[in-house]
């Protein structure tokens, strides 16, 4: 019977484990299926309050661990990351998951029913935003990103941040397990707990929804995007002679959208190395194109100014001199020998104005939050993907739109041509890969909106971190 009884343990476990992880697989993915990650954590949850904390805390370690390596097999080929950097990074994002798990059991437990309910996602939160802060990759891999698609939700990050959706997110398995585990001792207990949890969710659904039906502003302009085909994708184009020919072969694709009225035209990063010394010669195509089209165009490319290298936007209107942008978060190890840049560039020319970013720039919330603050109503960003991560990170762009009130132009080798408004909607949107030249032309709002999240920053991070201490506390207090 003993034996019995522990094999049937075991198979549960097993069972917890699979179930979790085939969840987190699928619902945050390089392509998630956003419905599912809302009910991925509920079996450990459950699993957790009717085992011994050690089982528990080995269940929940297994099935994130085996759910994240999603993204491990997809950076593998492209990027040759070795398993044991996988394990360090991820490592550390099941063993937070470990711990929210550990802190709720122990509160619901102990008859700590709501701040149990709080405990779980607010450990969560605590540690991403903490790791945010730390991570030379900002916001990258957090758990807000997988509702993308879920619009009216999505809306919540122009009020918290990305910090609000991944609390709301884990609260409703919290909940959800909470009611479950009290339906035969405690059933009005669970009820209300179950309640209140579904009826946060659902004001913040019908604040989103109603953001969503306001009517789109009339300020607008015509956008163009283009990048070129996989075998230019792949690399970036020397000084001298090989930059100036992928420079007029590209100006001779975006002159075509000028002409079909695109007022703004977008080109990827890094196209190709200019020197210093071979600026004028490079200026000049784009310049001329310019001042003939009446169009801005904003081309990436690698700046050499001895002894430093720039990861550079540089900018091109009628009329005027060449304005540059510098990226200023770069991408180890690739861009380790890049110099990062430190200042922002707005377009004055445009009411409202707009500005100007590079690719991973859009993965840390403080750099779009200061163009926010600037009054920026369209963001121009040139990018550069790897194909399999063409919509996992090529849209995390899309939620710094709605944090704060701009729309967003894209254009990335090996991903997505993407044009996305304030509300985080596609407004446009093709593969790199669609044709040789693919190019896109939309119109996209560009008046800017106010946001909660514009005005008081990462406060609910920080309200997260305070209800976790109070939650740490509770457990010290009871335990007394």
């Amino acid at each position: 019977m003993a034996f019995a009884n522990k094999m049937n343990g075991i198979f549960v476990a097993l069972l917890v484990v699979v179930s979790m992880a085939l969840l987190v697989w699928f619902g945050n993915g390089l392509d998630p299926w956003w419905p599912l990650l809302w009910f991925a954590p509920l079996p450990v949850l459950l699993f957790a309050l009717r085992r011994p904390w050690w089982a528990a805390a080995l269940v929940a370690e297994a099935a994130w661990l085996l759910g994240s390596l999603n993204l491990w097999g997809g950076y593998l080929r492209v990027l040759g990351i070795p398993f044991a950097v996988w394990l360090s990074i991820f490592g550390i994002a099941a063993l937070a998951f470990v711990i929210a798990v550990l802190l709720f059991r122990a509160l619901v437990l102990r008859g700590a029913l709501w701040t149990g309910l709080l405990a779980f996602p607010a450990t969560w939160v605590s540690l991403e935003y903490v790791r945010n802060l730390t991570s030379v990759h900002g916001t990258a891999g957090i758990l807000a990103y997988s509702q993308l698609r879920f619009l009216p939700f999505l809306q919540l990050a122009s009020i918290t941040g990305p910090w609000g959706m991944a609390f709301l997110l884990l609260l409703f398995p919290a909940g959800i397990s909470i009611g479950l585990h009290l339906r035969s001792t405690a059933p009005k207990r669970g009820l209300r707990i179950v309640a209140a949890t579904v009826a946060s969710i659902v004001v913040v659904l019908v604040f989103g929804t109603v953001r969503l039906a306001m009517p789109p502003s009339q300020q607008q302009v015509k956008v163009g995007l283009i990048t070129s085909d996989e075998a230019i994708n792949d690399d970036v184009a020397g000084s001298g002679t090989d930059t100036e020919r992928l420079f007029r072969s590209y100006a001779g694709e975006a002159e075509k959208l000028a002409i079909q009225g695109a007022q703004v035209i977008v080109l990827p990063e890094k196209l190709g190395v200019v020197l210093d010394s071979d600026s004028k010669n490079s200026d000049s195509i784009f310049q001329s194109l310019a001042d003939r089209t009446g169009s801005t165009f904003v081309v990436g490319q690698v700046y050499v100014v001895p002894p430093h290298k720039y990861n550079q936007a540089r900018i091109y209107q009628p009329t005027s001199s060449s304005l540059f942008y510098n990226k200023q978060h770069l991408l180890p190890p690739m861009e380790s020998s890049l110099t990062p840049g430190t200042g922002l560039l707005t377009l004055s020319r445009a009411n409202p104005e707009w500005g100007v970013a590079i690719c991973k720039d859009m993965d840390f919330t403080p750099l779009s939050r200061q163009y926010g603050k600037a009054g920026v109503g369209l963001m121009l960003v040139p990018g550069w993907d790897f194909n399999v991560d063409r919509s996992w990170h090529g849209h995390m762009a899309v939620m710094r739109g709605v944090e704060n009130g701009f729309s967003i132009v894209r254009a990335a080798k090996n991903g997505y041509l993407t044009v996305s408004d304030s509300r985080g909607r596609i407004v446009a949107e093709t593969r790199s890969d669609s044709a040789p030249f693919p190019a896109l032309v939309a119109r996209v709002p560009t008046a800017h909106s106010a946001t909660i999240y514009l005005l008081l920053g990462d406060w609910f991070a920080w309200l997260a971190m305070g209800t976790l201490v109070f939650c740490i506390y509770q457990v010290f207090r009871l335990r007394q």
